[in-house]
């Protein structure tokens, strides 16, 4: 399988078969996460595996509380989102059935290994993430590879110190998303949803039309 069709087809994976996913697969996956970019070679990225289905359970019920109000505020279309709300319901149906789930994969980080180069500029800062998330993309990658879905979630993070608590995760090394993994009951998606890459990319001005943008197949 082509890279590119690796990319076009791994949307995020909400419905799981029961089958366990065996170690020597999980092991190929995550080995992936280790070629990710990290600045200075720091290297600040770790994993948890939770396979057990009472800590499963703990996490399901720390993360429900989180994604309860903001499932209600995207149905009440006060929270922007660009999903349908088919799309919606199918991630509470996840959601909710989260311990059954085969694989649940907490992303730690060192935080003194991580160098936001934006922390004073008055803004949210998101630098800090380019030594994380590029590892955690190599995961979902090498997962699709293997045959299995995934789908990626940050809003374990607000509940960082009871995950911690319960993980056992030191305190120097912070929380940065939870990866389902499992086999997917569907097939992938024979592409995604994306904008085109005119919206997205410009030439040496914001805005201003990158030749050969209109040419590309998005699909």
């Amino acid at each position: 399988m082509k890279l590119s069709e690796i990319m076009r087809t791994n949307g995020s994976c909400r419905n799981y078969k029961p089958d366990p996913v065996s170690d020597a697969v999980l092991a190929r996956v995550l080995d992936a996460a280790r070629w990710g970019p990290t600045g200075g070679n720091r290297q600040p990225v770790s994993f948890v595996v939770v396979r057990n289905k009472a800590v499963k359970e703990a996490l399901r019920d720390l993360y429900l509380p989180i994604w309860g109000p903001y499932y209600a505020a995207a149905k009440e279309g006060t929270l922007r989102i660009g999903a349908k709300s088919s799309l919606l319901d199918n991630a509470d149906l996840f959601a909710r059935n989260m311990a059954d789930i085969p694989v649940l994969l907490v992303v730690c980080a060192r935080l003194a290994d991580v160098h936001p180069t934006d922390n004073r500029l008055g803004r949210l800062s998101i630098v800090g993430g380019a030594s994380v998330y590029p590892a955690v993309q190599n995961v979902l990658l090498a997962a699709r590879e293997e045959g299995l879905g995934t789908a990626l979630t940050t809003l374990l993070c607000e509940q960082e110190p009871q995950v911690k608590q319960l993980l056992g995760i030191p305190e120097e090394v912070s929380t940065a998303a939870m990866v389902t993994i499992g086999w997917p009951t569907k097939a992938f998606p024979k592409k995604l949803t994306r904008r085109p890459l005119s919206e997205m990319a410009f030439s040496e001005r914001y805005g201003a039309m990158l030749p050969g943008a209109d040419d590309i197949n998005v699909g």
